[in-house]
């Protein structure tokens, strides 16, 4: 199994920056991709950021410009540094990774337990 552990989050004024980390574990022969997602109350998750093992990344239109995602593949982990953050940002937000545990194994896809983001005057 896969575990994913994310830190970081936390109350912030409008304008200002947070940094989320997650941290996966476990016996994992790769990780394809990992991302962040959030969802807000009375919302449906949806996708903040992502980025391959390759260094492919891929950011909501809404977070473009303010939101930058970077990985270590050696630990992997994945961090996401949020700037210029709006009331619109408040949200729970999720670690994902798709990983395989062998080679040419099936991907499974992965959950971390969210973090609490609130922008908030």
């Amino acid at each position: 199994q896969v575990q994913l552990v994310e830190s970081g989050g936390g109350l912030v004024q409008p304008g200002g920056s947070l940094r989320l980390s997650c941290a996966a574990s476990g016996s994992i022969f790769s990780i394809n991709a990992m991302g962040w997602y959030r969802q807000a109350p009375g919302k449906q998750r949806e996708l903040v950021a992502t980025a391959t093992s390759g260094g492919t990344k891929n950011y909501a239109d809404s977070v473009k410009g303010r939101f930058t995602i970077s990985r270590d593949n050696a630990k992997n982990t994945v961090y996401l540094q949020m700037n210029n953050l709006k009331p619109e940002d408040t949200a729970v937000y999720y670690c994902n990774a798709k990983a395989t545990l062998r080679p040419s194994g099936p991907q499974y896809n992965y959950w971390g337990q969210g973090t609490q983001v609130t922008v908030s005057s």
